[in-house]
């Protein structure tokens, strides 16, 4: 089975029914997005729906939305990493539940496919504040992948519905003609042939993509519909 995970969290009048699509809801902790009523909501709506409560951290770039690269030291990303998840954690106790895992939002999910460094850092800034019991997920391949690997965790391949890819598996740049992915059946069939491919583990669709709502119920029901597989 295919789980299908929403960031979430990240804009004024966000849809319930998103949270009702979703296996998992990326929430955004602070860095590019969200305060402590967002996350209360966004828990609460977790909650509600039977939802996975997962942390979303960034670089600390709320100008930028979290989509350009900040120059940082290992220290001070370890350190923003785990601040972030830790106020995630604060909210998920008040509520009586867990966080249990973690994805990298925007620039630094990048980074951390491609740099050692900034994985690293991403590693252990979310379990100084999460433990060790936490799942990741991110980029099918690269160095987040293998440092996850390393660490002996759990660690789900992305897939993403609503972005286009280049022959290399990495996103087309938002700036660029088709990189979006907006028609919800195309959104759909898209997140099945990524399913159907044994690349991906989990498919992503953002929360801030126009028309969200009907891409990820389009692609909540393709993925539901895939027969499921023996053990």
């Amino acid at each position: 089975m295919h789980l299908l995970n929403i960031d979430l969290g990240e804009l004024a009048g966000e849809d319930e029914a998103l949270y009702a699509h979703a296996h998992l809801a990326n929430i955004a902790c602070g860095g590019h997005a969200g305060d402590e009523a967002t996350m209360r909501r966004a828990v609460a709506l977790c909650l509600r729906h039977g939802t996975a409560v997962g942390a979303h951290p960034s670089y600390p770039d709320p100008e930028h939305f979290g989509r350009r690269l900040v120059a940082m030291s290992e220290h001070a990303l370890r350190t923003t990493v785990s601040a972030q998840c830790a106020r995630l954690l604060a909210v998920t106790r008040d509520a009586g539940v867990d966080v249990r895992f973690v994805k990298a939002h925007g620039a630094l999910y990048h980074a951390a496919r491609d740099e050692a460094a900034v994985a690293a850092a991403l590693l252990e800034g979310a379990l100084a504040a999460l433990g060790p019991d936490i799942m990741f997920l991110g980029p099918p391949r690269g160095e987040l992948r293998a440092a996850v690997a390393r660490a002996g965790l759990p660690f789900l391949r992305e897939g993403f519905a609503d972005r286009a890819t280049r022959p290399d598996g990495t996103l087309v740049p938002r700036g660029e003609a088709g990189a979006l992915i907006l028609e919800p059946s195309l959104a759909a069939a898209h997140a099945a042939a990524l399913a159907s491919s044994g690349e991906v583990d989990t498919i992503c669709v953002h929360g801030d993509t126009p028309g969200a709502v009907a891409i990820a119920r389009a692609v909540r029901e393709a993925l539901d519909a895939r027969p499921v597989q023996a053990g």
